[in-house]
């Protein structure tokens, strides 16, 4: 059988008691402050700006990414325009600008 006696005084036990409660209060406090309402919905809200900041952090990068590309298919490492792509690119704009501008005349005549 084991040994179960105790050999402290009245005084330590009352003592041990004292600090178990305190600890005892204290982890009931943390669950009462960690399960109310605000503190739920401020988490929630916490986790969803936090996910939204991910989110606009990466799609940020990936339209960066997208901007650069783009540039570099009509500028050169200098900076200076690259004809070759730039005129062709502006005539089918204004040939597509030329064209909606037709379709609305002949819608309104």
């Amino acid at each position: 059988m084991a040994d179960t006696s105790d050999t402290r005084t009245p005084a330590q036990i009352e003592a041990d008691i004292r600090r178990r409660r305190e600890m005892l209060g204290e982890t009931l406090d943390e669950i009462g402050v960690r399960v109310h309402p605000k503190t739920i919905v401020g988490d929630a809200k916490a986790r969803v700006v936090s996910n939204i900041d991910h989110t606009l952090g990466r799609a940020y990068v990936g339209v960066n990414r997208a901007v650069t590309d783009v540039k570099a298919q009509f500028v050169d490492e200098e900076g200076a325009p690259r004809l070759e792509r730039v005129v062709p690119v502006a005539l089918v704009v204004v040939g597509v600008v030329g064209l909606l501008a037709l379709g609305t005349r002949r819608r309104k005549g």
